[in-house]
């Protein structure tokens, strides 16, 4: 309160026509029992809201806090805010502009590898160094002696969340599955946890911060959703960084060719592509139709019945489905013949299964392309990882 008095002292005795007041990292100012919201509260209401001369901006990076003790908050806050702006993780093209600011000279090739890794946080990307390879850097930043990112996960939950043990249990049990859980099935994973109002605030202060998304599976008979992880800094965290020894400070060098990394890049570049869903729908020329985007899975009880999996699902207002496969490869994705029957075959189960009437797209979203054979003709419309980095 001490502090607010001085406060509108500097205010009075200022001449500018508009006082702006700035407070950044208000989360961390609100201490156990320091009655802090109470001080903005009472400062704002009972003086500064009068004047016609001064703005107040807050901001946090705990995002949850902010919607809890902020923007829904039921005492002296309620209904003050007049303007909410949420900082999105930067998107490929914000993140190759950034490079380009530090004369980094970095390709989209490896501008999407680091994005897999560091998804769109900017303190993350202002640590590479524009001497290294990505490699080299990952490798310092992560999996050398006292790395400066490999004890981050702990730090990165603690500063988001003041209580995180329930946050990383959840996102632990999310980790495990790539298309995510329901929340009965997060109940399963974590014996901690009930299907309850506790489990909702989680779910819904971990998808304000970005690190969770919620969608509906389509074709599911039962109505539910889905709640998938999509940081990609945690799922990194995860695959490669959890259980590491310290053995090797080039461990990701090392591992440019190993399976579990083929695998890895796979899955990661599809997150990439869902977290960039605006852009794929850009060079489908669909940006100004509504659409719904989630993934589909058909796992038969008929072992005459084969399963099938769609990464990307776009459904469109024009009753048009596009059905996304996404390729991560080296060079131009070429479908063989065997492939071309198998994506039919899927194409069929999605139509069966959905009872869609729709008409279906088959679009693939590739590195560098597709490779004009006989056998791509099974292709309707496809996206490069050019697109991707769109504005």
């Amino acid at each position: 309160m001490e502090a607010f008095e001085l406060l509108k002292q500097a205010i009075r005795q200022s001449t500018d026509d508009r006082k702006t007041i700035f407070i950044d990292e208000l989360p961390w100012m609100d201490t156990r029992n320091s009655g802090f919201v109470k001080a903005v509260s009472t400062f704002w209401n009972g003086w500064a809201s009068a004047r016609k001369d001064v703005v107040m901006i807050v901001c946090g990076s705990a995002a949850s806090w902010m919607v809890n003790r902020i923007l829904q908050n039921r005492g002296g806050l309620f209904n003050r805010a007049n303007r909410t702006i949420y900082l999105e993780p930067w998107t490929l093209h914000e993140c190759e502009q950034y490079l380009a600011e530090q004369n980094n000279p970095m390709d989209r090739k490896d501008i999407t590898a680091a994005y897999m890794i560091f998804g769109g946080v900017p303190y993350y990307w202002s640590l590479l160094d524009k001497r290294e390879s990505l490699s080299q850097s990952v490798d310092r930043l992560f999996f050398a002696p006292k790395a400066e990112l490999g004890r981050e996960f702990g730090r990165l939950y603690k500063s988001v969340f003041k209580e995180p043990e329930p946050y990383i249990a959840v996102v632990t049990a999310l980790a495990t599955k790539r298309t995510g859980l329901t929340r009965d099935e997060l109940v399963g994973h974590v014996p901690t946890l009930r299907n309850d109002g506790t489990l909702t605030h989680i779910l819904e202060n971990l998808e304000t911060s970005a690190f969770i998304r919620r969608y509906a599976e389509t074709g599911k008979k039962k109505k539910g959703s889905v709640y998938q992880l999509v940081d990609n800094f945690t799922l990194f965290y995860f695959s490669f960084v959890k259980d590491y020894g310290g053995r090797d400070r080039q461990h990701w060098m090392h591992m440019v060719k190993d399976q579990k990394r083929i695998v890895w890049e796979a899955l990661a570049f599809e997150l990439v592509c869902l977290l960039h869903s605006e852009q794929i729908k850009w060079k489908l020329g669909i940006s100004g139709v509504a659409t719904e985007e989630s993934s589909w899975r058909f796992v038969s009880d008929d072992p005459r019945v084969k399963g099938a999996q769609i990464d990307l699902v776009i459904r469109r207002g024009d009753r048009v489905t596009n059905l996304c496969e996404i390729k991560y490869s080296a060079g131009e994705y070429e479908i063989r013949e065997e492939e071309a029957i198998r994506l039919r075959e899927k194409v069929a189960a999605f139509i069966r299964e959905t009872a869609t009437n729709d008409t279906c797209h088959l679009t693939f979203v590739t590195t560098y392309g597709l490779k004009r054979t006989k056998a791509s003709c099974v292709v309707q419309s496809e996206v490069t990882l050019n697109d991707l980095f769109r504005e």
